[in-house]
């Protein structure tokens, strides 16, 4: 992988690792659709899109450093009790939401690693999170009119029960399979619980510091017993920070457009990934 096809792929990680539309699937299709002479199923690979990740969860760490310091001071007690209680309450809810993807993450791991090298399968997992996408926005109107709601009424974080975010932790494994966007799943299982868009971003992403912090400790341990030069070391650092520099403008306007349009607002995203899907298949399947 040359310099300029890293920087390429970091600047696409950092768009859609916040975007609904499935980060780990872009950076498989990007390649075969434009026919980089590099292996996806190099051992190097999935490494190098762990520090990625890791350059995007600084930036969200950054964009939402408010968040994680009324949570970290309350739970220290510089608040007072009731907010320790409820920063504890959150944490609670954090923790809860991550097990299931930890869990299912750690007892399939081979099979989600070979699907990084495959990208019609990848594809097709597009198509599948475009379709869920438009059937979650479609059951939440329904589930909101039948109980005489509007669909803007929606919960705080603190509301959430354990129930609520073991479903939403549920509906993350569904990004263990590339192609299936872990935000997207997420903010999907958020507003199956009652969600309002934004608050269950919001969710989203600070569920993401831990699961993702999480998989880059389990790649470095692994990483041991890879043979990763000093140059791609460098490489992989480079990319990194111009990923996190991407993920932090970009997690701004998705927070202020999922702020501004309430009804339907994960449908251009859905669309977009069943025609990139569609026409990945087409291309794709048209020449392998």
């Amino acid at each position: 992988m040359s310099l300029l096809q890293a920087l390429i792929i970091a600047i696409l990680q950092g768009a859609t690792e916040l975007f609904p539309v499935s980060s780990l699937g872009h950076a498989v299709l990007l390649p075969a659709l434009l026919h980089w002479p590099f292996d996806e199923s190099d051992p190097t690979f999935l490494p190098f899109l762990v520090m990625l990740h890791l350059g995007t969860s600084v930036a969200l760490f950054i964009f939402f450093w408010r968040d994680w310091a009324a949570i970290i001071g309350g739970a220290l007690g510089l608040h007072g009790r009731r907010y320790r209680l409820e920063s504890f309450r959150i944490l609670f809810l954090l923790a809860i939401a991550t097990i299931p993807a930890v869990i299912c993450g750690g007892l399939f791991e081979h099979l989600f690693r070979h699907l990084f090298g495959s990208p019609l399968p990848v594809a097709g997992l597009l198509i599948a999170n475009g379709v869920m996408l438009l059937i979650v926005e479609r059951l939440r109107s329904r589930v909101s009119l039948g109980r005489g709601e509007e669909p803007e009424a929606g919960r705080p974080i603190a509301s959430l029960t354990a129930r609520d975010a073991l479903v939403i932790g549920l509906f993350q494994c569904l990004a263990l399979f590339p192609g299936m966007s872990r935000s997207g799943a997420t903010i999907a299982g958020g507003l199956m619980r009652g969600l309002h868009h934004d608050v269950a971003a919001r969710f989203s992403f600070l569920m993401a510091e831990p699961i993702i912090l999480a998989a880059t400790a389990h790649q470095i341990m692994k990483m041991r017993h890879v043979p990763v030069t000093h140059e791609q070391i460098h490489q992989g650092a480079i990319a990194a920070c111009v990923a996190g520099v991407t993920a932090l403008i970009c997690t701004g306007i998705l927070m202020r457009y999922f702020s501004q349009h309430e009804k339907w607002a994960l449908a251009p995203f859905a669309y977009y990934c069943i025609l990139l899907g569609l026409g990945s298949l087409v291309y794709l399947g048209g020449i392998l």
